[in-house]
């Protein structure tokens, strides 16, 4: 196994225990994560923008968080159709090539185009277009390794917010005035993403700022 097939293998296993959380037996639910894909693209839009009559600055930080955001669902309607293996690794892997020169904002009509390729092959509600996706994380531009070390991030954040109510409505998102996804960015900056103890460190550290802020 390559060392992306072991990431995209580890995030499966992560993603898998996480839909558990959400219903045990959510590969037979019929969950429409085409909807929550297609919803996403429009959030990644909003945060990097496209009214041309208004002034407005990416957060590329957020797009890239809704990158992953994407990830999430399209990754688990892979694993509901059983397509997560190593030659899927091995497809994104060699589809992989972050555009060279210029910025995302530099390129903005080249990411929304993307962004709007992803979103209109789902709206047909075929299987998650990988390849899309992969040219969406190119243009962004997001490596591979890259959306595996977010992604470990945003699914600790999920799991804390199942723990803390997030389904039955309890849950505070905004601690102190700041998006639990800020919070999220900055703990994790602090962190090395390479530790085996990673998810228990950022686990551990959005415990005590959630009970510290709340």
């Amino acid at each position: 196994m390559n060392n992306y097939a072991a990431k995209l293998q580890n995030m499966a296993v992560l993603q898998d225990r996480h839909n558990r959380e959400v219903h045990p037996e959510w590969r037979t639910q019929g969950y429409a994560y085409y909807r929550a894909v297609w919803i996403e693209c429009a959030e990644l839009l909003d945060h990097f923008g496209w009214k041309w009559w208004k002034r407005q600055d990416a957060n590329l930080e957020q797009v890239r968080l809704e990158v992953v955001d994407i990830w999430h669902f399209g990754l688990s309607d892979l694993l509901r159709a059983g397509a997560v293996d190593e030659a899927l690794a091995e497809r994104m892997r060699a589809r992989s090539a972050p555009c060279a020169g210029g910025s995302p904002g530099e390129r903005g009509g080249d990411l929304r185009a993307a962004v709007e390729a992803l979103a209109l092959s789902t709206l047909g509600r075929r299987a998650f277009d990988v390849d899309a996706f992969v040219d969406l994380m190119n243009i962004v531009p997001m490596s591979l390794d890259e959306l595996h070390d977010a992604y470990i991030g945003k699914n600790v954040l999920n799991s804390f917010r199942q723990a803390h109510g997030y389904r039955d409505g309890s849950y505070v998102k905004t601690w102190g005035g700041r998006e639990d996804n800020e919070h999220l960015s900055e703990l994790a900056a602090k962190l090395d993403a390479s530790l085996p103890s990673y998810p228990e460190d950022l686990k551990a550290a959005l415990e005590a700022r959630y009970a510290a802020l709340t």
